[in-house]
């Protein structure tokens, strides 16, 4: 807190505003195991003519239980969704793909294999390759 209003009285309303910035980005970045730290501090720490209360402790537990689960959840979520854009992609193998390949390129040909690059599928159309999501038409597969 110290931070913000430092920052507020040096360089008004902007400097405030990026001061709350970094607070919310430090906040988010924080895990369970912070949580549980603050908690066990707080816990060391509090007054011991006024504890704290079941019900605020079991309240506390409940929340870094909660962040816990949305973290899995986010981890698994984006597992399939990797599953799935590999499935899709795995799918486009021996047809004929335009789209843009990293540079920006506009690439056409045959797609020869499929690979996983920086977590997303990746289709190899010659020596270029096409990020899924950058695919602009799919064609059907030349008769043979």
């Amino acid at each position: 807190m110290a931070t913000t209003s430092a920052a507020s009285a040096t360089s008004g309303s902007s400097g405030t505003s990026s001061s709350i910035s970094a607070n919310t980005d430090r906040m988010q970045s924080l895990g369970v195991q912070d949580f549980t730290k603050m908690l066990v501090a707080e816990l060391k720490n509090q007054d011991p003519m006024e504890p704290m209360k079941n019900s605020d402790m079991l309240q506390q537990i409940s929340q870094i239980r909660a962040i816990s689960s949305s973290d899995q959840l986010s981890t698994t979520l984006q597992s399939v969704l990797l599953g799935q854009n590999v499935a899709t992609a795995g799918n486009l193998i021996g047809r004929s793909v335009t789209g843009l390949d990293g540079n920006g390129e506009r690439v056409n040909g045959k797609v020869s294999s499929v690979s996983i690059s920086s977590g997303s599928a990746v289709l190899n159309v010659g020596s270029s390759t096409i990020d899924l999501k950058n695919v602009t038409q799919i064609s059907p597969a030349s008769g043979g």
